[in-house]
């Protein structure tokens, strides 16, 4: 073995001689090469996709304001609300050399009500419409087909396929308010938006509707001549504060869903990708070991034969990599199929808009490829640390009696990791929401690496507790627990898989079931009013005041809802930007529709936008307290800083910042109340529910209020669900992987106990009871790691020490790895008892 060409040629010796030893290797590597060229995918798209412009096709170039707030060193956070543009931004980009001429585009919401149409009269939903001024037609390159442009306020052109016949009337609502309109006009263009429907009015007509005085949000600009993309790079250069875009990524700026779909994607590839990462690391060592542990009698040879360590440590890396290198590579044609499955749960789920086209290049394979070659890398370092420094004398006798009980080092590490997840998973009980979940995550991660340390020795405590049990049992329970007893290594790296699958699924459902839960409560519990009012497109003021007057309403206050990003500092003095919920209430009102639980403080101190009321979620982890300074952008990106003057309990429930509707509204991009609470005369709920349906208002009940944030929530959760299915689906192969790799290997054994009298019966019944250990013992420790972090969390955001788990999902994670740990050492055992046993003694030397 001098020599690289010696080694060379021991390499391939062991890869032709022991197929089957390196076939769980290369399963494992493969998966975990599919799933991060998959996710790789998904954040190069959120860095070069998006969508294609449909609105603004016809025009050269595209000038908004950005939609992200910038964040030192990380991700930057999408604005949730249109980006105001500077009021002279037309006229001045107008006059930079090249550029023909400026179209402005303002878009107005409605709702499509009748004249002509039976959309409201057999139950079917509201038909919304955008609006926009007729000279934002040139855009889209729509041409009159019939009819004229409107020139009076209660005039609209309509597009082709809406309808809408010219000469008939149609009834448009905004905000709850409805108009009559004549139609002027038909419109048609070559490649017609799909994403919604569109209709035309004046330029004066729009300016009255927009809470915004009809200000510009996007500017088409058409270019004389020039190259659009020389135009664009001029606009940015005069104008560093705008973003100019061109070709399909005019899409960004038309549509608001596409700068948070590329956020959402990058954090939603990167997080997969380190957690898929660090799971290989897990499953590619635990395979490797078993893999190891198979050719234990070669390493011991190769040790006694005067072998070094770092010879033996090469042989092993060698074979890994060679191995990795092949399956990686066959990997990365699924991982390209699977980020197109993954993209479209994501658009199920509502993560991503529908039309989000993915970006593809080589560039997520080799990032692929490098990173799980550096995963098993890796492992192999760890799986051959072990043989490597065996003494040759050691290492013969351990290729016959099997591996000791792990030292004592081991064990205090074990014990280490374990109190320290324990520590963090107090974390909820000190900060809440989202800070709750991610510490819950961390510390069942902690407590995994803690069991994978601690295994073997659990294991074999676990058996001596049960083992006499099992010895009365049967000769085959006897058999069961002599074997478990004396292979405690092998049973822990069959149990580990079935823990890790478990705990972090349970903790995967359980955080964020348990936030979803106390939010759901405390918006319920919160809304003292009796009726809740909205339209599909939100409320005005004027819409709020005739709820407020309809005959039997004794209160009635509108409700806005945004987002804005904070500014808060780490320990370390760094900036970080976090969006957080953001309410508009009336602060006069509010009182006879809303309990926040007001613990410090009054609402009725919210005034303008300079000041603001806090949850105490909010106020424990950004340090704020009554007097205390906010800084931060509001929805639209618009700076800004507020006093703290209240502090309130409902945060999950109502979101964490609460200040004056008006103000909340007015950096909105509809500008509108999301809804509005009504309290009613006793006695007469039923006439005042049927009076405001009659006016085209959608009411439910108060108490049936959702908690703010909870399409947020939602999302999460169906990011969660689709990472979760993507984790147990690889811990599933690995936990199958695994176990039929370590039955295997038992084969000698099998065919021994054959020869000196077992019956096959009796093998395969202690294989059956071995079984039952394995999955057990798995479910039973996976439940106990996932216990620590879900009690945090549970306390710490509902005070109840139960957590409130989906009860059907927690047990088909329990079962079904379970089950699988069952199915697979059944399919190892009768794959291993296939041979003869005088034949499999003979094969073996």
């Amino acid at each position: 073995m001098s020599g690289p060409l010696g080694l060379g040629r021991l390499v391939r010796a062991d890869l032709r001689h022991h197929r089957r030893s390196f076939i769980g290797v290369a399963v494992a590597v493969f998966v975990a090469s599919a799933l991060v060229t998959g996710l790789g995918v998904l954040v190069e798209s959120g860095m070069r996709g998006g969508l294609a412009p449909e609105r603004y096709a016809a025009v050269d170039v595209v000038v908004g304001a950005p939609q992200q707030v910038d964040v030192p060193e990380d991700l930057p956070v999408p604005l949730r609300e249109r980006a105001s543009l500077p009021a002279d931004a037309a006229r001045d980009i107008a006059a930079l050399p090249g550029v023909d001429r400026v179209v402005a585009d303002v878009t107005v919401p409605l709702v499509l009500q009748g004249a002509g149409t039976d959309a409201d009269a057999d139950g079917a939903a509201p038909v919304v419409v955008e609006a926009h001024p007729w000279e934002a037609t040139a855009l889209t390159g729509f041409e009159l087909r019939e009819g004229r442009e409107p020139a009076a306020a209660d005039e609209v052109v309509v597009t082709t396929g809406s309808g809408q016949a010219v000469g008939g009337t149609v009834v448009l609502a905004h905000g709850g308010i409805p108009s009559e309109y004549r139609v002027v006009g038909e419109v048609t263009a070559p490649a017609a938006p799909e994403r919604s429907a569109h209709v035309f009015l004046t330029e004066q007509r729009i300016g009255r509707l927009d809470p915004h005085d009809g200000a510009a949000q996007a500017l088409g600009v058409f270019v004389a001549g020039n190259d659009p993309e020389q135009t664009a790079t001029a606009i940015r250069e005069a104008f560093p504060e705008l973003v100019a875009r061109t070709g399909d990524a005019r899409g960004d700026v038309e549509f608001l869903d596409s700068g948070a779909a590329r956020s959402m994607l990058v954090a939603i590839g990167s997080a997969f990708v380190g957690t898929c990462i660090l799971v290989a690391m897990f499953i590619v060592a635990g395979t490797l070991s078993l893999s190891v542990q198979s050719r234990r009698r070669d390493y011991a040879l190769l040790r006694a034969v005067g072998a070094s360590p770092s010879q033996v440590h090469s042989l092993v890396a060698r074979e890994v990599l060679w191995v990795s290198a092949v399956a990686a590579l066959l990997g990365i044609a699924p991982g390209y199929l699977l980020s197109t499955v993954l993209q479209s749960a994501f658009v199920t789920g509502g993560v991503i808009p529908g039309d989000f086209a993915l970006a593809f290049s080589p560039l997520p394979a080799v990032g692929a490829v490098l990173l799980v070659l550096a995963a098993a890398w890796g492992a192999a370092r760890i799986a051959a640390s072990r043989v490597a420094k065996l003494d040759p004398v050691e290492a013969l006798r351990e290729s016959a009696t099997g591996a000791p009980a792990i030292g004592l080092t081991r064990i205090i590490i074990g014990i280490v990791l374990a109190a320290a997840g324990i520590s963090v998973s107090t974390v909820p009980l000190v900060l809440r929401g989202q800070i709750a979940a991610g510490a819950a995550a961390g510390a069942v991660m902690l407590l995994i690496i803690a069991l994978a340390m601690l295994g073997p020795w659990l294991v074999s405590l676990s058996m001596r507790l049960i083992g006499s049990v099992l010895r009365r049992l049967s000769s085959a329970g006897f058999l069961a627990s002599a074997n478990a007893a004396a292979n405690s290594r092998r049973l822990a790296s069959a149990i580990l898989p079935i823990a890790l699958g478990i705990g972090l699924g349970l903790v995967q459902i359980g955080a964020p079931s348990i936030i979803a839960a106390e939010a759901a409560t405390q918006a319920t519990a919160g809304v003292i009013a009796d009726l809740r009012v909205t339209a599909p497109t939100g409320l005005t003021p004027e819409a709020v005041e005739v709820i407020r007057e309809t005959p039997g309403v004794t209160e009635a206050s509108g409700v806005a809802l945004s987002a804005a990003v904070i500014d808060s500092y780490d320990f370390e003095g760094k900036l970080e930007r976090d969006e957080h919920v953001l309410q508009g209430i009336d602060p006069e009102r509010a009182a006879q529709s809303l309990d926040l639980r007001v613990r410090e403080g009054a609402l009725t101190d919210l005034d303008g936008a300079t000041t603001v009321a806090v949850s105490t979620d909010a106020a424990q982890s950004l340090g704020l307290d009554i007097g205390s300074t906010v800084t931060g952008h509001l929805g639209d990106g618009s700076p800004w800083e507020a006093t703290v003057v209240a502090v309130y309990e409902r945060g999950l429930g109502f979101g964490d910042l609460t200040m004056a509707a008006d103000e909340v509204s007015a950096h909105t991009t509809a500008g509108l109340d999301a809804f509005a609470l009504a309290t009613v005369d006793p006695g007469a709920l039923d006439d005042v529910r049927a009076a405001l349906t009659e006016r085209g208002f959608v009411v439910s009940d108060g108490s049936g209020q959702e908690a703010a944030g909870a399409g947020a929530q939602s999302q999460q959760g169906w990011v969660n669900l689709i990472a979760l299915l993507v984790i147990l689906g690889y811990i599933a192969i690995a936990v199958v992987n695994t176990l039929v790799m370590a039955t295997g290997e038992r084969s000698r054994e099998f065919a021994l106990m054959q020869l000196i009298g077992s019956s096959r019966g009796q093998v395969r019944s202690m294989m059956r009871i071995e079984a039952v250990l394995v999955a057990a013992i798995g479910m039973v420790f996976g439940v106990v790691v996932a216990i620590p972090p879900l009690i945090g969390v549970s306390m710490g955001i509902s005070g109840r020490p139960i957590p409130a788990l989906p009860v059907l999902g927690s047990l088909a994670i329990i079962g079904a790895m379970g089950a699988l740990a069952l199915v697979a050492l059944w399919a190892g055992t009768t794959a291993a008892m296939r041979t003869r046993p005088i034949d499999e003694i003979g094969s073996r030397q």
